[in-house]
């Protein structure tokens, strides 16, 4: 150590080099691959805990994302950490022959479950899938005409680069929307959610997936997201105009938008 730097100013250098992994503090260059073991985990049966782990109600919350996109036929439509493809399929119905709809992953086994999922439905002329980090997205400047994040940006290890990544390559009038877990509105909602989150649904991530870590890094990784207000900030300092929020069933979802104008 220099005779002018502090242990003030280490410690800050070593918070500036980690970064949040759920609960635990990891060096910002393992969070991608930590989590990538954790969604090679849970690929083979993601559908099947989001039905349980959520009720069904997950069904729901995307299909408000859907209604709330605009999407219409012709469209380019990027679905970000787009998973098992849930938006995607409904996106490809809606944007037609003429339109394209990117499903985009980080994770390998996910996009393969997506892409096979997809397939078999027969929804095969107007999807590509692409291997992708949200925070470099290896895409053209203003081309899609909406982008979409369900349930991902909590995973990523810099959520400002991937709002930035986004409004680059969205059109002029496109729209960025966010659907992801929040924080509850009222205290009594908070206590019954901690008390499902950690006691219920790393058992049941177990008993299903046989993978109770996994769900517990779930359950942390929600808490340590931004809150409403805090992410509607990191939007309009990526440049996102009119933006806002909704939250669904109390705040325990929210879906966030915004405008690139």
């Amino acid at each position: 150590m220099s005779d002018n730097q502090t242990p003030a100013t280490q410690v800050d250098t070593a918070t500036e080099q980690t970064t949040h992994f759920g609960f635990k503090q990891v060096d910002k260059g393992q969070k991608a691959s930590l989590v990538a073991n954790v969604f090679d985990s849970v690929a083979a049966k993601y559908d099947v805990m989001n039905d349980l782990m959520s009720m069904g109600v997950h069904r729901l919350w995307k299909r408000f994302t859907i209604d709330c996109s605009g999407v219409r036929a012709g469209n380019k439509v990027l679905d970000i950490a787009g998973g098992t493809g849930d938006l995607t399929a409904k996106f490809s119905r809606l944007v037609g022959p003429t339109g394209r709809v990117t499903l985009a992953d980080i994770n390998l086994s996910m996009l393969k479950v997506g892409r096979d999922k997809l397939r078999d439905r027969g929804l095969v002329s107007n999807i590509d899938y692409v291997q992708a980090d949200a925070e470099a997205l290896p895409f053209p400047d203003n081309h899609f005409d909406v982008v979409t994040m369900a349930f991902g940006l909590r995973n990523v290890t810099e959520k400002q680069n991937a709002l930035n990544s986004i409004y680059r390559v969205l059109k002029p009038g496109g729209r960025l929307l966010v659907l992801e877990f929040s924080k509850p509105t009222t205290e009594q909602l908070s206590k019954l959610y901690d008390m499902y989150s950690f006691h219920i649904l790393p058992k049941m991530g177990q008993l299903v997936a046989n993978d109770a870590e996994s769900y517990q890094y779930l359950a942390e990784s929600i808490r340590m997201h931004p809150d409403q207000e805090t992410l509607k900030g990191m939007f309009e300092q990526a440049g996102f105009e009119q933006c806002d929020y909704q939250n669904l069933t109390g705040g325990i979802v929210a879906l966030h938008r915004g405008y690139k104008f």
